[in-house]
């Protein structure tokens, strides 16, 4: 499913159990230690699927352990993103010299629990999300926007180090399947603020993808001498 929200150039991987065997490199199980069975399977699985994208992309396996902010810290050179939630566990990864940023996230398609809303949206997204609900009803708009508004974080915060909250990123999504996220930090981002994705929903899931690409630099632009 979450190929189909990404661009020519990123790897990607996913699963709907814990079924396949997936061993952790020790630094990854001695982090685990401690955790239910559950949740020790779902964190095998997502590094199972990381690791089949490094290998797409010509890369030895290794461990892939949190970074600052919770991120995984992915090999020199490459960018990527790890999602898991109910029923579902996905990884995308790209040469870091082809895209600049990369976030996704997966979600179950119910509903928010009570009282999230008006925690992660201000009162225009509130008023975008109910016009999208009167409009296609049959599909779980708070649940998409928050998970848009993950993916986006998941693509800012290790391109640029920077925390970020709900309330610091204005969300606007479209039925026909995209999403514009406009950050504003406190702090000035030293990237363009604006994020652009793509969303899903299908098998009781919400899937989310953000993936800025590597602009080539513009020509050089060559004078003519004019006449002496």
């Amino acid at each position: 499913m979450i190929e189909e929200l990404l661009p020519p150039g990123v790897t990607s991987s996913e699963a709907f159990d814990d079924a396949a065997p997936a061993p952790l490199f020790p630094a990854e199980a001695a982090l685990m230690e401690g955790r239910r069975e559950r949740r020790r399977r779902q964190f095998a699985t997502a590094r199972a699927c990381a690791r089949r994208c490094l290998t797409e992309l010509g890369r030895p396996p290794v461990a892939l352990l949190p970074g600052p902010g919770g991120a995984p810290r992915w090999p020199s050179g490459v960018v990527g993103s790890i999602t898991h939630c109910e029923g579902y566990r996905a990884a995308v990864a790209a040469p870091a010299s082809a895209v600049a940023a990369l976030g996704i996230d997966a979600e179950p398609a119910g509903p928010l629990p009570e009282g999230v809303l008006a925690l992660i949206t201000s009162a225009p997204e509130r008023a975008h999300l109910a016009a999208l609900a009167t409009a296609y009803p049959s599909l779980p708009w708070d649940r998409i926007f928050f998970s848009a508004k993950e993916a986006a974080y998941k693509a800012w915060y290790p391109a640029t180090g920077i925390w970020l909250g709900f309330r610091e990123a204005t969300l606007a999504l479209s039925p026909e399947g995209t999403f514009t996220t406009t950050l504003h930090p406190s702090v000035p981002p030293p990237v363009d603020p604006v994020y652009e994705g793509r969303w899903l929903a299908g098998r009781d899931l919400v899937l989310t993808a953000v993936a800025r690409t590597v602009r080539a630099p513009a020509p050089a632009m060559i004078s003519t001498p004019g006449p002496s």
